[in-house]
């Protein structure tokens, strides 16, 4: 199964991907990244100083604003 990492506040999200049997990692650091498929952010601190690096080869998935249920059909559809 992929393994995706996700911010810890976003715990809708986690229980949803849970339930579908993906492995998950919290992401705390940005190299909790490193060895997962997708990473999925709430977007909060999205892109602050106006610099974006990209510390992960996988797909980043911005969960502000959507539901889990749509955040899970985007994960599905990028392994698919």
């Amino acid at each position: 199964m992929k393994r995706i990492a996700i911010e810890e506040s976003l715990s809708d999200i986690r229980s949803a991907l849970q339930e579908k049997g993906y492995e998950l990692v919290t992401m705390k650091t940005q190299e909790d990244a490193n060895d997962c498929e997708c990473c999925i952010i709430s977007g909060q601190d999205r892109n602050m100083m106006g610099v974006m690096d990209t510390v992960t080869q996988g797909t980043v998935i911005d969960a502000h604003g959507r539901t889990a249920d749509e955040v899970c059909q985007e994960v599905e559809s990028r392994f698919s």
